[in-house]
């Protein structure tokens, strides 16, 4: 667990960069404590994917398991960062508010653009993904476009009203999700130990690849298995004493993703042979169709449809997304809204009811909105598709930079004033933590990034507009 010492008043940022107070809680708002706070970043972090995590790596075999370990620590590393960060400047914002701090305005709205991009197209995915498990629950939904678009809708929506409400329902939506979604989890991760055959793993290594390069590759699929890491950090003007509970809610969160992500691929692994796992659309599925021996489970190439498994793991798989929809919502407007305070986004983002940013929840639903019914109806193969991609490297700029920052932060000339064990140990962190992010933009592919750029160009546009309008209200 990080430290949570308050950082030296030599090492806190410079004056400019303190944002003005934060409106209290109403009557709706419930600022987040520590288990909330934790919650969020779970949340996040594991959204639908991990339920065919184990079947997507499953080809490289249980070298894959290594490289979930490597990324582990790189996704703590990064945990540690934004917790000493947090302490730091405690602030709505989390990455926007760090970069802004350390480099100025420009670096922040970077920030804040990719990370707002990141989010909005990654729910409208999150929608998307969500109606695929709802068709094993409600097969007549996928007989019919328009019926999954609503539903894609519906899944949207309801997490957006749940903000709206407050964020008093938004922590409790939060913590409910949290649960029901990591019973069915924790079944596999703890009981499928007791169930667990070593004669399933397969080999070792199954490519013709180097080990490195079997790590590389099975990395490439798991890299965007850690993003929301940040969550507690971009919310923490909603945390109680923040300086000391979004470190803690960080690593705690980013620990326990890691544990059930660590577990429950390797129950899989030793629950479902080898070569029916490679296969496999719905592991989890199978996994507990193994450990209470039921014959004829779900097919290995025919979804989850027909057993109790089956709608176990697509009622927890829905309610994943709902959580993680739920908590992306949240930190969708926060950051837009914590720019508009500064006067670099329009100044609308900063209106807040019942302690969420309404109109920062309102346009990125609309816009996720959109995005859905444009896949459903006039989206060409793949655009969506493409997009999402796009997203996992607009997602690793904010990382980028807040890594970034604390590096500049030791390094500003204040080192002399830091212990050296813990400037040492902070270095080494940070340093770790970039080259986690870098690796990340580096799995994106040369695509992603080439069209990433391109939509970080575009808030360039958006920048000049803000900063002439704040330059005229200030001249």
């Amino acid at each position: 667990m990080t430290s949570t010492a308050t950082l030296p008043a030599e090492a806190a940022a410079p004056p400019e960069a303190a944002a003005p107070p934060e409106q209290g809680p109403g009557p709706h708002a419930r600022r987040f404590g520590l288990p909330i706070a934790t919650c969020l970043v779970m949340g996040n972090i594991i959204g639908g994917g991990i339920f065919l995590l184990p079947a997507s790596v499953a080809p490289f075999g249980t070298i894959s398991l290594v490289a979930f370990g490597v990324l582990t620590a790189g996704a703590i590393a990064l945990a540690l960062v934004f917790g000493r960060l947090s302490q730091r400047l405690p602030q709505t914002g989390g990455p926007y508010v760090y970069a802004r701090a350390a480099f100025g305005d420009f670096a922040g709205f970077l920030a804040a653009w990719s990370y707002w991009i990141t989010a909005w197209v990654s729910n409208a995915a999150l929608a998307v993904a969500a109606v695929g498990y709802l068709t094993v629950l409600f097969p007549a939904i996928g007989e019919h476009k328009a019926a999954m678009c609503l539903a894609a809708l519906t899944v949207q929506w309801l997490p957006a009203l749940a903000n709206l409400a407050g964020t008093r329902y938004v922590g409790a939506v939060q913590l409910v999700a949290t649960v029901l979604k990591f019973a069915p989890l924790l079944l596999v991760a703890v009981g499928g130990l007791f169930f667990f055959d070593p004669a399933n793993l397969g080999p070792f290594q199954a490519t013709d690849q180097s080990p490195v390069g079997a790590v590389s590759a099975a990395a490439a699929i798991l890299l965007f298995s850690y993003l929301g890491v940040e969550s507690a950090a971009v919310s923490a003007g909603e945390v109680r004493d923040p300086a000391r509970n979004v470190g803690r809610a960080t690593i705690l969160g980013t620990a326990g993703a890691a544990a059930v992500y660590l577990l429950s691929t390797l129950s899989v692994f030793g629950l479902v042979p080898h070569d029916k796992l490679v296969a496999s659309q719905a592991p989890f599925t199978d996994a507990v169709n193994a450990m209470f021996s039921v014959d004829g489970g779900a097919s290995v190439d025919g979804g989850a449809g027909g057993t109790w498994g089956g709608t176990l793991v697509a009622c927890a798989a829905v309610i994943s997304m709902l959580g993680a929809l739920n908590g992306w919502t949240l930190l969708s407007a926060q950051t837009p809204y914590a720019a508009a305070r500064d006067g670099l986004f329009p100044k609308v983002f900063e209106k807040k009811k019942r302690g969420v940013p309404v109109v920062g929840v309102i346009v990125t639903v609309v816009l996720a909105s959109g995005l859905t019914i444009y896949n459903y109806t006039a989206g060409s193969d793949g655009v969506f598709e493409i997009l999402v991609l796009v997203t996992t490297f607009t997602a690793t700029v904010p990382y980028l930079l807040s890594t970034a920052a604390q590096i500049y932060f030791l390094l500003s000339g204040q080192s002399e004033r830091v212990h050296r064990g813990r400037l040492v140990r902070d270095g080494i962190l940070a340093g770790l933590a970039f080259g986690f992010s870098m690796w990340l933009v580096a799995g994106s592919g040369y695509a992603a990034v080439y069209q990433g750029v391109l939509f970080l160009f575009a808030g360039v546009l958006v920048y000049a507009a803000m900063s002439a309008r704040k330059h005229r209200a200030t001249a």
